[in-house]
């Protein structure tokens, strides 16, 4: 027999307080600006937008959906975060700044992910089925991406500001760009603040091409000197092949 709400509260109360004291280490951990855990508890409406969606979720999944819905909608007002009472968020999630943050309601984020401001974990369905992102462990989603429809993002994986992501990311991967492209091994963040270090795959590709094309341009001039062919100004063999090539993103990204 379940016991009655009162006593089922009560009875939480020792996983809450060891929930808060998990938040509190996250803001410590993730953000270099918090000067001391007391800061933490008063001064961070991300972690007050996930205590609020707690006690959301509680009332959501026994029997309260609208007071679940109520609560989750004034935790918007005063936090700037909308997260569905429905969504599962794990322990120790630190959501920086967190305004315009959207969970949707099938949404999972696992324990120790880091979203900053304005993520969306939406949906691409109108039917009622799991149709929102399922965030695995220690997941990194960057400011203003956009990850969309029922989609599992590895643990450990890292999504790059302004980001648009629809399908699946593998554990530990690293995906950048609209529409999200995984970035090769190699480039991998090594810090998890540290997105202006975030490589641009098509920016890559240009560049490579437009290398390319500039050598077989410098080649076909000397061989038409070669054979005394008429040679054109922009055909100059020992022009600076770095000024011939289009302005383009710095190959780090930023």
């Amino acid at each position: 027999m379940p016991l009655p709400t009162p006593f089922r509260w009560i009875a939480k109360i020792p996983m809450a307080i060891r929930g808060i004291r998990e938040d509190v280490d996250a803001v410590v951990r993730n953000d270099p600006a918090c000067r001391s855990r007391i800061e933490a508890l008063l001064a961070y409406p991300g972690v007050h937008a996930i205590w609020a969606h707690r006690l959301a979720h509680d009332l959501w999944t026994n029997g309260h959906p609208l007071a679940g819905r109520l609560l989750s909608h004034a935790a918007r007002a005063t936090t700037g975060v909308e997260i569905h009472p429905g969504a599962n968020v794990g322990h120790g999630v630190f959501i920086d700044h967190g305004m315009g943050v959207v969970i949707g309601e099938t949404a999972t984020v696992g324990d120790g992910c880091l979203l900053y401001k304005g993520v969306v974990l939406g949906g691409t369905s109108r039917e009622r089925v799991l149709r929102h992102p399922q965030l695995g462990k220690n997941v990194v989603v960057g400011s203003n991406a956009c990850i969309l429809g029922h989609i599992v993002i590895g643990e450990g994986a890292r999504i790059g500001s302004g980001s648009v992501v629809v399908k699946p990311v593998p554990p530990g991967a690293t995906v950048v760009g609209v529409p999200g492209r995984f970035v090769a091994a190699d480039n991998r963040l090594e810090a998890q603040l540290d997105h202006s270090s975030l490589p641009d795959p098509i920016s890559d590709l240009i560049r490579g091409l437009a290398i390319e094309n500039e050598r077989l341009r410098s080649r076909l001039a000397k061989i038409e000197a070669t054979l005394d062919l008429p040679v054109h100004e922009e055909d100059d063999p020992e022009r600076d092949l770095g000024e011939a090539i289009p302005s383009l993103p710095s190959a780090a990204g930023g």
